[in-house]
């Protein structure tokens, strides 16, 4: 993965970075907001992207 395009995914629960992802800046210029599954919090939550 090349480290220009790579973003962090941050749950919206417990605060914490569980994901690292490519993003095509291209072509998605706002920040992208996905529902994947928090080790933490053991359930399905909402991660929006960080800094």
């Amino acid at each position: 993965m090349s480290q220009d395009n790579l973003i962090k995914l941050q749950c919206t629960e417990c605060k914490r970075i569980n994901y690292f992802v490519n993003k095509n800046t291209k072509k998605l210029k706002e920040r992208i907001e996905l529902k994947k599954h928090c080790k933490f919090c053991k359930v399905h939550t909402l991660h929006k992207e960080t800094k």
